[in-house]
């Protein structure tokens, strides 16, 4: 099934459920008025809303449908209990490390590293991505992530993709000068990592179909910066690790609450023809194999970008990011 969350003015937004071609939607109140109240209830709920999306897909115009509208949407879960995100496709950090001249640390080709991020509040795939200062060198960051129902303490690998129960595209919201002096103190990523958008739409692994492998997303994701596609790199492709080890990983030492959101990271694929899915890392590719300079700039204002995957034929799977760069109307932090 597909499901989104569209704007009405509360924190939580209303649940509807998408017809496949995202051209139509309906409300659902009366199984759950919003995605975490369905994820907390996911054993009751899902059958329900997978009812609906088949009697949608068969009657577009059934009673209630409306055109969907992805403008309309926010992010499926505009806040979440929990955001967190690994780094499986270990070519992005080896361009990146290399073009700067750092090694990267050798646990990560064995061992997952991963960070928890702010998940009070998120934006609206089609919201501006906010900025203070052009100087802070904004970059995106498109991603996969899945979204689990409740996932006990000690889970096993091969128990946890039962656990996943919506896929979604992420834009990782990234401020890269304000990003590398805070990874020298050692406690993570904060200030360096605004409020993320999501995909508009949120899709079952069950209506993915053969796009899904059972443990990863088999489309590419492609991505344009300026109205330019800078990059269209394959889900499960080049991968150390899948969803699965990644929520058993979450799991090792605490229950996983139901609505947590998990990302695999950047995706990049090593083949150079699919090209990259953030700046920073074309940036390094043109520093390793252009004679040691980048010529792309960092996301100036005004500046525009779309995150989208497409099945096979055509049909996008989870509606677009797109998003443009802004300064915010309040005021902003004094200089230093």
């Amino acid at each position: 099934m597909k499901i989104a969350t569209l704007k009405d003015g509360t924190r939580d937004g209303a649940l509807v459920v998408v017809s496949h071609d995202l051209a139509r939607a309906i409300a659902v109140a009366d199984i759950a008025g919003t995605m975490q109240v369905a994820l907390d209830d996911w054993a009751r709920c899902e059958p329900l809303l997978e009812a609906v999306y088949q009697q949608l897909n068969a009657d577009p115009d059934m009673a209630g449908s409306f055109a969907f509208e992805e403008a309309a949407a926010h992010s499926p879960l505009p806040r979440a209990y929990q955001w967190c995100e690994a780094s499986v496709y270990i070519t992005h950090l080896e361009r990146c490390r290399r073009s700067t001249g750092r090694d990267l640390p050798q646990q990560l080709y064995t061992e997952i590293g991963m960070y928890q991020g702010g998940s009070d509040s998120f934006v609206p795939p089609h919201s501006p991505m906010y900025c203070f200062d052009e100087e802070w060198d904004a970059d995106i960051e498109a991603g996969i992530c899945v979204i689990v129902d409740d996932v006990p303490m000690g889970t096993s690998v091969e128990e946890a993709g039962e656990h996943i129960k919506l896929v979604v595209l992420v834009n990782d919201f990234s401020l890269r000068r304000v990003q590398f002096p805070e990874m020298t103190k050692g406690l993570g990523v904060l200030l360096s990592k605004p409020a993320n958008a999501y995909s508009p739409v949120a899709v079952s692994p069950g209506s993915l179909g053969d796009a899904w492998t059972g443990t990863m997303l088999a489309r590419p994701v492609r991505v344009s910066v300026r109205g330019e596609v800078i990059g269209d790199p394959i889900g499960d492709v080049d991968a150390l690790f899948e969803f699965p080890a990644l929520i058993a990983h979450l799991a090792k030492t605490r229950d996983i609450c139901a609505g947590s959101i998990i990302g695999a990271g950047t995706v990049a694929n090593r083949d150079p023809a699919r090209g990259s899915a953030c700046l920073l890392e074309k940036r390094a590719v043109e520093i390793l194999e252009g004679g040691g300079e980048a010529v792309t700039p960092f996301l100036r204002f005004g500046d525009e970008i779309r995150i989208e995957a497409f099945d096979k034929e055509g049909v996008s799977i989870f509606g677009a990011i797109r998003q443009r760069l802004e300064r915010p109307e309040r005021p902003g932090p004094r200089p230093e």
